[in-house]
């Protein structure tokens, strides 16, 4: 073997180890792992395949001639995970601190157009301080390529950023283009100016953690849809996630066995209080209908009066979005709007039908709202949820009042099926609130007002509060018993299993971004 060869060998190692051997254990389950070691622990064994080993930089400014690295800062290439074909990226944060440079973009843009072709899955993990600045404009384009095929590939094949390091400047638009972003807690942030550009345009003091970290992007922002613990928590989440997922949209999300019973939840019958005005966790409504510890949240800290997350129904991939009364009583907001339009369009993109549990109030009232845009966003959820050509079905446990019963998949924007429970309440307004309106010229001229609103109120309730004026109109399929609840949606959902929905043909919608 000559020196040269030699050379060239030791180069291959030092790229392929990417400073530390590909190996996981008890000692990682605290720190960060290498880009190499973070892809050998999200594959199946043996089974990714890489592409672009000897790739290099084409840089010969300020130094750079002298400091070649094979593969460029990234890892990219090809495997399984749980047998399913997927294509991956790492960032090697040892190399030039994980800095895009045009070689660097150009694999990843190598890989992107491979999954769109093939159909599978594209997984980024993202350790990269930002553009390379030795290399100019060059690595500007780079970051512009990998954007523009982030778009192309928008609703074709399901993308996910895992951020387990810095992910600054341009670098955070191709996160938030891709369809769900994990961040690990304490190690990774992100934000477009750093700390000390905030500190000299603004004069504010903030750290990278406060500014951009993972509890920030999850509870604040929603840049975030889930937080990992560490390193080897973010891939399993990964993991995880994909596994609701299908391939691509042409496909539906995988079943899996599922041994039927009689499907009766008598833990449900109780879960709504008598009071109309005393909250209850939606998330134990949300346990006794799916498939047992099969929920999987999303946006969990962020607009936390609406629920969504995938689960399984019989084995079935299902998405969820539910109002949640133990948060400002379950209101529409412009965040949970949003939070929830967003997670509806990715499940019609793939293919994954729609459970919503609905407990909503209405709208949420003030001048934040409506100066921050209520109406608009609140379009937005209309808007994505008339647009779902997926199977869709609506419970309503309790409250559906005003616009907002419309808006939460009612039947007159299209969905399938919507079942209410006894107790629920259909109208316009609460009976207290409509009667003070209704009946306000009487109850002012009563010797007692007080009784008076309070028997018109019971007359109002009578009338309208209840699910049977609507399903008088076919407004509700059928009123059923809380414990029956997963009976009727295992099968409504294998009823609908075959759906096909015709559009008018058109180049897209304009939704009311």
């Amino acid at each position: 073997m000559n020196k040269k060869t030699d050379k060239l060998n030791k180069k291959l190692a030092q790229a392929y180890l990417g400073g530390g051997q590909a190996r996981i254990d008890k000692q990682h389950d605290k720190k960060k792992l290498t880009a190499r070691e973070r892809v050998t622990y999200l594959m199946d064994e043996g089974s990714f395949e890489e592409i672009g080993t000897l790739v290099t930089h084409r840089t010969t400014d300020f130094g750079m001639a002298d400091q070649v690295y094979y593969g460029d800062g990234v890892i990219t290439g090809y495997g399984t995970i749980n047998s399913r074909l997927v294509y991956v990226y790492a960032q090697d944060f040892t190399v030039f601190g994980g800095a895009l440079s045009e070689t660097h973009a150009e694999k990843i843009c190598k890989i992107m157009d491979m999954a769109v072709k093939t159909g599978a899955p594209i997984i980024g993990l993202n350790d990269s301080g930002g553009a390379r600045i030795q290399e100019g404009v060059r690595s500007l384009g780079g970051y512009a390529d990998i954007f523009f095929r982030n778009v192309q590939a928008s609703g074709v094949i399901p993308q996910i950023s895992a951020i387990m390091g810095p992910c600054a400047g341009g670098a955070v638009y191709s996160p938030a283009i891709t369809d769900f972003t994990i961040m690990v807690e304490n190690t990774s942030y992100m934000f477009v100016t750093g700390p000390n550009v905030v500190k000299t345009v603004t004069n504010e003091e903030v750290t990278s953690e406060e500014l951009g970290g993972a509890h920030t992007h999850a509870s604040k922002s929603g840049v975030a849809h889930k937080t990992s613990t560490n390193d080897i928590q973010c891939l399993e989440d990964v993991k995880t996630l994909l596994s609701y997922l299908p391939q691509n949209n042409t496909e539906t999300p995988k079943k899996i066995d599922f041994e039927f019973k009689d499907e009766i939840r008598e833990e449900l019958t109780d879960i709504v209080p008598d009071n109309p005005n005393k909250p209850y966790d939606m998330h134990k409504v949300i346990s006794g209908i799916i498939d047992q510890d099969s929920f999987f949240e999303i946006h969990k800290d962020y607009a936390e009066s609406i629920i969504v997350g995938f689960a399984r129904l019989g084995g079935r991939s299902i998405g969820i979005v539910a109002n949640q009364p133990m948060s400002f009583a379950g209101v529409l907001g412009v965040n949970s709007s949003r939070k929830a339009a967003r997670f509806a369009r990715f499940c019609d993109c793939f293919n994954i039908p729609l459970l919503v549990l609905v407990d909503v109030p209405g709208f949420l009232p003030g001048t934040d709202q409506e100066w921050n845009g209520i109406i608009v966003h609140g379009a937005k959820l209309l808007y994505a949820l008339s647009e779902a050509t997926v199977p869709r079905v609506t419970v309503i446990t309790r409250k559906a009042y005003g616009g907002a019963y419309d808006v939460m998949n009612s039947k007159h924007i299209g969905a399938d099926m919507n079942f209410a429970w006894p107790g629920a309440e259909i109208a316009v307004m609460g009976a207290k609130g409509a009667s003070e309106i209704i009946f306000k010229k009487e109850i002012a001229s009563a010797d007692d007002p007080a009784k008076k609103l309070a028997e018109k109120e019971q007359e109002y309730a009578d009338k309208f509060a209840n699910p049977y004026a609507a399903a008088k109109r076919g407004f509700i399929d059928e009123v059923i018993l809380p414990k029956n609840t997963r009976r009727k949606l295992l099968k409504a959902f294998s009823m609908l299993e075959n759906k096909i929905v015709d559009r008018p043909k058109r180049k897209h919608g304009n939704i009311p971004l």
